[in-house]
């Protein structure tokens, strides 16, 4: 996925709940990661081992997923508590084939000479710890105002579109079963939050809003008419105080005269 296309992207393509279709995004090969041994000592090689998304060869940038964002820094940070600060000198996490020159010395358990009589500060005339711009992250566009990211207020994001293609490809037994399931759990809560359900559904598939509709007895045309506003207007809709019940079901069905669900998910129960 290029910059251009993630920017025209139906939805966020960097939230963790959502998918790159393979067939929308061929997955590219870069190459094999082959275990050819046993270690030889599992200590030093396997316990002694730690993992990072920070540690990238040059040309490999970050995206602005923020689990990723927040892993570049807590995993490298848990190794530093782990097995120290100097964790990247212990044999099995160095650089095999070229020598590494970061910014960080001194520590406990530093065993090399510590980079010797460089300097420590930078920039300095000895050319030490100069900057290598050639494979730094390139800048990130920003548009308009910059502010604080609230998901929810997204216009690009269409949330409901990943749920919708999956009950697309459900089979009609997993269908009927995502609606009996679904409508025997949702029965006790109260008639504003099965309609807020109900439009949601209606969102990621037009059958699939109808269906679970039908299943808690709720009122087609109702949803229908919720489903045609955004989400902001069907929670004001829905609020307690309006023309939705907010009582919730003791959920007796067994002596309950005008059950809340249809009566073959009822039927199931037993």
């Amino acid at each position: 996925m290029t910059e251009d296309q993630a920017k025209k992207h139906y939805e966020n393509p960097f939230v963790i709940t959502k998918i790159w279709r393979h067939k929308d995004y061929p997955l590219i090969e870069v190459g094999e990661l082959v275990l050819d041994r046993w270690p030889d000592n599992y200590f030093a090689e396997v316990e002694q081992a730690p993992f990072t998304p920070a540690h990238v060869v040059p040309g490999i940038g970050f995206s602005p997923d923020k689990f990723l964002q927040g892993r570049l820094f807590v995993y490298g940070d848990a190794q530093r508590y782990r097995l120290g600060v100097n964790y990247n000198q212990i044999p099995v996490n160095q650089a095999k084939h070229a020598v590494v020159k970061d910014y960080h010395r001194d520590g406990y358990m530093r065993t090399d000479g510590n980079y010797g009589r460089a300097p420590a500060y930078a920039p300095n005339s000895e050319g030490y710890w100069t900057a290598t711009p050639e494979v730094m992250e390139p800048p990130l566009p920003i548009e308009d105002a910059m502010w604080r990211y609230d998901p929810a207020s997204d216009p690009t994001d269409d949330c409901y579109h990943s749920g919708g293609d999956l009950y697309r490809i459900m089979n009609e037994t997993e269908k009927e079963a995502l609606i009996g399931n679904t409508a025997r759990n949702i029965a006790p809560c109260s008639e504003n939050i099965k309609y807020r359900h109900a439009v949601h559904c209606s969102w990621a598939d037009p059958d699939y809003g109808t269906r679970i509709t039908k299943a808690l007895k709720l009122g087609l045309k109702k949803v229908k008419k919720l489903a045609k506003g955004n989400h902001d207007e069907l929670v004001k809709a829905t609020l307690p105080g309006g023309k939705f019940k907010t009582k919730t079901c003791e959920m007796n069905c067994a002596c309950c005269k005008k059950p809340c669900i249809e009566q073959k998910y009822l039927d199931e129960m037993k």
